[in-house]
């Protein structure tokens, strides 16, 4: 089984945050131009480098993430812990910053605010044709979309594609069912993994990703 630990927190913007950010960070966090953005940015470094912390016994303000992609080496992946075996994946949306860590495994992690999107344009995007049918059965659409999104965001974070991967070639359960990849075609597809639903609060949709074939187990802490 695959111990994963997931936090949550509000995005906040306070003096002992900003000191654990590195040279590199503080550029970044400087270059947001709207306060909730910085926010948002060192909210999720916050959580990731105190979490990592009680788990690793590094001293966060030692800690210096890389982001280079493993697929192409550019500069864009998902930050990583040097020199540890421990993975963590951030999403932010809306007033929900997520986190979640896991050690000997890939993982990756998606928080969706619901909103009134377009979701028959959006659907020819992102859903495959099986997950569509489903979708256009579903009396509440709004939530049944936002599932599959934010589980293949997840997905496709855990396995550093992001959205240069399409989303359609990845068929999944319905959002009333235990998440699950019931099939994934195209050059991107990995094998095993695991999925999870979790628990953002109304009006949220949140999914955990792992690049493993043992169950997850989920340690989360409620928003």
């Amino acid at each position: 089984m695959l111990e994963c630990v997931v936090r949550w927190a509000v995005p906040a913007d306070e003096p002992e945050m900003r000191a654990l950010l590195d040279a590199g960070e503080r550029d970044r966090y400087d270059r947001f131009l709207r306060a909730e953005d910085k926010a948002r940015f060192v909210t999720g470094r916050f959580l990731a480098r105190t979490t990592l912390a009680e788990i690793t016994g590094m001293d966060p303000r030692a800690m210096r993430f890389t982001t280079e992609c493993r697929l192409c080496g550019g500069s864009h992946g998902k930050p990583r812990l040097a020199g540890s075996g421990v993975d963590f994946s951030l999403s932010h949306s809306g007033d929900r910053v997520v986190l979640v860590v896991a050690e000997g495994a890939e993982v990756g992690v998606d928080v969706e605010r619901e909103s009134d999107r377009d979701f028959d344009r959006l659907a020819a995007m992102v859903l495959s044709a099986p997950e569509r049918e489903v979708l256009a059965a579903m009396t509440d659409r709004r939530r049944g979309f936002h599932a599959y999104w934010s589980r293949k965001e997840a997905l496709l974070k855990a396995t550093g594609h992001g959205l240069a991967a399409p989303m359609t070639d990845i068929h999944l359960s319905a959002p009333d069912e235990p998440p699950e990849v019931l099939a994934w075609d195209g050059d991107a597809a990995v094998s095993p993994v695991r999925l999870a639903d979790l628990s953002p609060g109304p009006g949220y949709a949140a999914a955990a990703a792992a690049l493993t074939g043992r169950p997850l187990k989920i340690v989360e802490e409620p928003p």
